[in-house]
């Protein structure tokens, strides 16, 4: 029997009506923790000249990002008391960025509203009252609306790095995508069964952001890698991350795993792309493996055969990080971030970059982020770095 998993998360006709400021509230809360962690530092507060005015992205529908995003400019207003004033430096456009903003995520804005889930900034502003950050300090952007040119947000909403001295343009932007895709690609590949050293993982999309992350994690781990791409020409690229094998997507993909890993047992499979994909991926597992869905990328509803899995005791599993960012404990939170950061500031865990935009450039950067054939993120820049 052939069932259709008609549930991913970008596809869900039961979506959940959830004011999207929760999740920026459980991000908040690990900034307040990670605060008064040792990324910490200065205990000054200060004033830096800033712009008369600020321009920052925002819609009041939901629809194609290129047609209901619009370029906004307002007055900067003095801080209040605990507030403190950022200066984005870089911050990405995520794949689930332009589906909530298209309507088709899980979780829907309230309108009007600014996008952006994460960035890198650097504080220019602080308020009387604030204790854990300075003027000149680089920061996360934990508090949402990161596609603008500043931020300004009580002093909770931004996770302080620790100081990394002079660092350079392209470590500020990899430091840009840490709280998503590194994120997801670590807690993936360690949370579901325990892979050893020497065995086999098996992801579809693997030259995504995610994908790559996943293989340079893998690769520190000793764990070995089979990457489905659904194009030619990008082996290399993937090859040079640490991947062991690149295979294109096909009907008989199982097979191919089977004859490139010597039959090895493979014991977990990651896909965001759901269709066909997904239940090839599931047909590769070994008995009592693990596919886990995290995406929708095709477009169509994972497809997989109950058979196999009865026989085969095939694991089902979703990942969805909004969720863990809600359920997960402060020092969870913090040892995932431990884990990342250090590997994005020391230029040992990156991933590609595809474009960089003005914020006056919003229309032509979604636009790109959609487009097929990228091999990287694309990144809004208010300011050249």
């Amino acid at each position: 029997m052939i069932v259709r998993l008609a549930t991913l998360r970008f596809y869900s006709n039961n979506k959940q009506r959830i004011n999207i400021m929760k999740k920026i509230s459980n991000i908040k809360m690990l900034a307040l923790f990670l605060a008064y962690s040792s990324f910490a530092v200065a205990d000054l507060h200060a004033s830096s000249e800033h712009n008369s005015q600020t321009k920052y992205i925002s819609y009041s529908q939901l629809g194609n990002p290129a047609d209901v995003l619009k370029v906004k400019t307002e007055a900067t207003r003095a801080l209040s008391s605990g507030e403190v004033r950022v200066k984005v430096l870089a911050a990405p456009i995520n794949p689930s960025d332009l589906y909530q903003i298209s309507g088709n995520y899980g979780v829907d804005p309230v309108l009007p509203a600014r996008p952006g889930s994460e960035g890198v900034g650097r504080v220019i502003e602080v308020s009387p009252g604030v204790k854990n950050l300075s003027v000149d300090q680089l920061v996360l952007l934990a508090s949402g609306s990161t596609w603008a040119e500043e931020i300004v947000a009580p002093a909770a909403g931004f996770l302080p790095l620790p100081n990394l001295g002079n660092i350079s343009a392209e470590i500020i932007e990899q430091l840009s995508m840490s709280a998503v895709n590194p994120l997801t690609a670590l807690l993936m590949l360690t949370s579901y069964g325990d892979i050893q050293e020497g065995q086999w993982i098996v992801q579809s999309a693997a030259n995504s952001a995610v994908g790559g992350y996943v293989i340079q994690l893998a690769k520190q781990r000793g764990i070995k890698t089979v990457n489905i791409v659904r194009r030619d020409g990008l082996a290399d690229d993937l090859m040079s991350k640490g991947a062991d094998v690149v295979l294109i997507d096909g009907p008989d993909l199982a097979t191919k795993i089977a004859e490139a890993t010597d039959n090895a047992p493979i014991m977990l499979a990651l896909d965001p792309v759901g269709g066909d994909t997904f239940g090839r991926l599931a047909d590769s597992l070994g008995y009592g493996g693990t596919i886990v869905t995290y995406g929708g990328l095709s477009g169509k509803p994972g497809v997989l055969d109950t058979g196999k899995v009865i026989f085969n005791d095939t694991r089902v599993r979703g990942f969805w990080l909004y969720k863990w960012y809600q359920i997960a404990t402060m020092q969870e939170k913090q040892a995932a971030f431990g884990q990342v950061i250090p590997l994005i500031a020391n230029g040992t865990l990156k991933a590609n970059i595809d474009s960089r935009f003005s914020v006056d450039q919003i229309k032509q950067a979604v636009t790109r982020s959609w487009e097929g054939g990228r091999n990287g993120k694309v990144l809004i820049v208010p300011t050249p770095l």
